[in-house]
């Protein structure tokens, strides 16, 4: 397959599809502010359908149901069955506490070939303060049983807070106890919710720390691991290569050999429930609705992704950066600590030699 579409712009690779923003959880770092009651305009049966119909036309992107949480939508496995059907790779971010025996054969059946749960404490008191409900972990934890049973491959996806900085190897084991076949971290986007968590951001040197620990993790581990909204793993992870005397390839570091940190605009998209398509779903540009433009169109010629697919547009560090291609630092981050979503990356210690001279 081509690297590039007719028009030269890149393939969509993931998109990850905010299906429904209810919720039966209150997690603090919530970027949607989620809760369990209907939200109004969410896209129909027939609006959704034919937003499927249009994604082959833009690569074949893996597809992510997410929320809120999917499941609270009732008819999650029909939209699921017909994103098989067009050929799609379909992926599934329940919160897990919802998922019974009978929901994790139709899971199955539907055609996820994955499902991530969110942990993000080593037991019960750490996960269920950060998440608002009490019990969320063992119904999680049960959910994820469910999976097992029915055959279905997990991943643990753990937000990284202060709170939880210091049990980080904690849980990773648990993650392994688990069976996960993959654990991703994700590093706090403070918006929604999480914009009142300043006290629960980590500083730029500890997030250098931990993504150094992370890299050292993944030799010990078949499960694989993926740093999300912590693109300077990718600069890291060939410092740390070339050190070693590795060369970073496919067949040594699997994708992360040949993918990118920040994929908004580039390879990947959020679209939310009411059709709105963005860079990602921590950064709240609206790039187009795909209730009033396509959504091909949307991808080819959004302001806001041209703009992150040149490189000559990021300003200060990332633009200069010798990492650039393989980072591209957290244009949500950038916009939602410093209000400029091409600035640079607030959370990264590297300079380049050249902005190190006085």
């Amino acid at each position: 397959m081509s690297k590039t579409l007719e028009d030269g712009s890149p393939l969509c690779r993931l998109i990850a599809w905010e299906v429904t923003r209810s919720c039966n959880l209150a997690c603090k770092h919530c970027r949607a502010e989620a809760h369990p009651h209907p939200y109004e305009n969410e896209l129909s049966t027939d609006e959704a359908k034919a937003l499927i119909d249009t994604f082959p036309q833009v690569g074949a992107p893996l597809v992510i149901f997410t929320g809120g949480d999917p499941m609270m939508r009732q008819d999650i496995y029909e939209l699921v069955s017909y994103a098989r059907d067009s050929g799609l790779t379909c992926a599934f971010s329940p919160n897990g506490t919802l998922i019974d025996e009978d929901s994790a054969q139709k899971i199955k059946a539907a055609g996820v070939e994955r499902c991530s749960i969110s942990i993000d404490g080593p037991d019960a008191e750490s996960h269920d303060a950060f998440r608002g409900v009490p019990g969320a972990f063992d119904a999680s934890l049960r959910g994820i049983a469910h999976l097992k049973a029915a055959g279905l491959p997990f991943q643990i996806n753990t937000t990284v807070t202060r709170d939880n900085l210091a049990n980080f190897k904690d849980i990773f084991d648990l993650c392994e106890r688990l069976g996960a076949v993959a654990w991703h971290i994700f590093l706090l986007v403070p918006v929604g919710r999480a914009a009142t968590l300043a006290d629960q951001s980590i500083t730029a040197g500890e997030y250098e720390t931990v993504l150094h620990w992370f890299y050292d993790f993944r030799k010990t581990t078949a499960m694989h691991l993926k740093a999300t909204c912590a693109p300077h793993y990718y600069r890291i992870l060939r410092e740390r290569a070339h050190a070693e005397g590795l060369r970073v390839t496919p067949e040594a570091f699997g994708m992360d050999a040949i993918t990118r940190g920040c994929l908004g605009g580039t390879g990947f998209c959020f679209i939310s429930h009411v059709g709105q398509v963005q860079p990602c779903g921590y950064l709240e540009l609206d790039c187009g609705n795909v209730r009033t433009t396509p959504f091909p169109r949307i991808w080819r010629e959004s302001v806001y992704f041209r703009q992150f697919r040149n490189q000559s547009a990021y300003k200060g560090k990332c633009g200069a950066c010798e990492y650039h291609k393989v980072c591209g630092g957290c244009r949500a981050r950038a916009f939602s600590m410093n209000g400029d979503h091409m600035g640079p990356e607030p959370l990264c210690e590297y300079l380049l030699a050249a902005l190190r001279k006085p």
